[in-house]
């Protein structure tokens, strides 16, 4: 058996982090199908690798050569370094399934390659990252969502928000309480579907393509500098799959099966894999992390999704299957998968474990802000949704999922959870919706709920969507309430949106217990907007 080490193709890139704990992913070197890859990784202070902390873990077959390590024991709050690298294993059975560990005892002790990490080309080998407090005081995070990939001359385009998120998460003119401590990717990272779902020119639905997607979007300078030095979290959208993806179509359509679990596998190999591991199980996409006391949950809110096409509504309504388009969302529209339909069976859906998420968080951190990553607005309400139940049920968001929307708000006026937070994207335009819950006598109740949205990174097209006068602003004024029962009577939530730009952009929150600052920047982190959000 011969070894050496290779730079990795892609990455590496700083996953899931805690206060004592970070996640490390990376994609084998190219042309290693003919082999067994391992990764080799260690920490390192400057150019010396730290004995003892060398390992080397799987870069599975099963998810195109990419895996992860975990380096635990960290301090809180701490600067660390990794630096890791591909490992060729030539003359190996690839049916073998032989352990990691098994696989470990017959290479050098791991300890044994710091050396040759150590002289690594640093930009193909070397992530560093700042583990989480464990109490935090003031802190900000940057999330934003849709980046369009471009081709040849354009990728400079798409890439180049990227190096200015890096400097609002690392420069040294930026006092300490306003360098970003990690990012939030919510949603078409790649586009599978250059042009549209129905033009077949640029739409990826090979592995090659898909895996080609992966590499271009994550390989870009400024991309990959900023993953490489700041723990990100990630969640896909429709167009990691197709336009406005919902799982319906692979009853219907067997091609859209294959391209659906081609998709998947290559969502998970990429964005999935260094986020949280969590009790929800290996099959969930979905997850929740904390930063400091601060709870996250992070929603999946495509893969799961039922609706009917558009093209299905004459057919169901003149069946008589329903009456009318509320009927059938009602009954069939579900954001995040299909609910139990009795509460004492042990099945969990997605809703069930989103819904005590929020119950539990407000038991533990009282009314500090709880953040709800959804990829789908949750408001403001296009224009279209708001005409009438048919512009309610072509809509890609929130607004075409009234059941799911209704049992979310329950569970939060029911169980009193304060100063929910929702950070959202897809629309190409963002904005900030402030909304007041009220009974059915007009008296307020005294939650706060917001929905930041940050959309897009990099959209060359906007005259083809996202203009701030698609959207509702003052849903009383516009007459877009929402209503929903709850065990003391039915409640009416409103709605007020404001601060909406189109230009490339990207949103830093900075987060006290008492309010939240919410700045939009540009392409070259420029400000465009500010808000200050208060907290109850």
């Amino acid at each position: 058996m011969t070894s050496m080490l290779h730079p990795v193709s892609v990455g590496p890139i700083v996953g899931h982090t805690t206060a004592s704990s970070a996640r490390i992913w990376a994609r084998a070197h190219d042309n290693a199908d003919a082999a067994r890859t391992l990764g080799v990784a260690a920490l390192f202070e400057g150019d010396q690798g730290i004995p003892g902390s060398a390992r080397y873990f799987r870069l599975q077959r099963e998810y195109d050569r990419t895996g992860t390590t975990d380096f635990v024991g960290l301090q809180p709050g701490s600067r660390y370094t990794v630096r890791l690298a591909s490992l060729a294993l030539d003359h190996v059975d690839p049916m073998e399934t032989s352990s990691l560990e098994e696989i470990a005892k017959k290479l050098p002790a791991a300890d044994a390659w710091l050396d040759e990490l150590g002289g690594m080309p640093e930009e193909h080998c070397l992530a560093s990252f700042t583990t989480f407090p464990v109490q935090s005081g003031d802190f900000s995070f940057i999330f934003g969502s849709c980046r369009y990939p471009e081709t040849l001359w354009g990728k400079k385009l798409s890439d180049a928000i990227f190096a200015a998120i890096h400097d609002r998460c690392h420069s040294d003119t930026l006092a300490e309480a306003d360098k970003a401590r990690f990012t939030l990717m919510i949603g078409d990272q790649i586009y599978a579907d250059l042009l549209n779902r129905h033009v077949p020119i640029g739409r990826a639905d090979t592995e090659e393509e898909f895996r080609s997607r992966y590499v271009d979007a994550f390989t870009t300078r400024n991309m990959s500098t900023l993953l490489s030095s700041t723990p990100t979290y990630m969640i896909l959208d429709d167009h990691e799959v197709e336009d406005n993806w919902s799982l319906s179509r692979i009853k219907k359509d067997p091609d859209k099966r294959k391209l659906f679990f081609t998709a998947m596998m290559f969502y998970r190999s990429y964005q999935w894999l260094h986020s949280p591991t969590t009790e929800y199980g290996s099959d969930a996409l979905y997850y929740h992390f904390n930063y400091g006391q601060y709870p996250f949950f992070v929603l999946d809110a495509r893969s799961k999704r039922l609706r009917h096409e558009e093209s299905s509504l004459s057919q169901l309504l003149s069946i008589g299957r329903y009456k009318d388009c509320r009927e059938l969302m009602e009954n069939e529209h579900h954001l995040l998968g299909r609910p139990k339909k009795n509460p004492d069976e042990d099945y969990r859906s997605q809703l069930d474990d989103f819904c005590q998420w929020l119950i539990d968080a407000q038991q533990a951190v009282g009314d500090l802000p709880k953040f709800v990553v959804s990829s789908s607005v949750f408001s403001p309400n296009t224009m279209e949704s708001a005409k009438d139940d048919y512009g309610k049920f072509k809509d890609d968001a929130w607004a075409a999922f009234p059941t799911t929307r209704a049992q979310v708000l329950q569970t939060i006026v029911e169980n009193n959870v304060q100063n929910v937070v929702f950070l959202t994207g897809d629309v190409h335009c963002s904005n900030c919706a402030g909304m007041t819950l009220e009974r059915a006598d007009g008296s307020p109740l005294p939650l706060r709920l917001y929905d930041i949205t940050s959309s897009a990174f990099y959209w060359p097209f906007p005259f083809a969507d996202g203009e701030p006068e698609e959207f509702v602003h003052n849903s009383r004024q516009e007459n877009d309430p929402f209503t929903f029962t709850t065990r003391e009577g039915p409640i009416t939530l409103h709605y007020k949106a404001g601060y909406f730009c189109q230009e490339d952009n990207f949103t830093q929150v900075n987060v006290t217990a008492s309010s939240l600052r919410v700045r939009y920047f540009d392409k070259k982190g420029q400000p465009l907007s500010d808000v200050d959000l208060p907290l109850s």
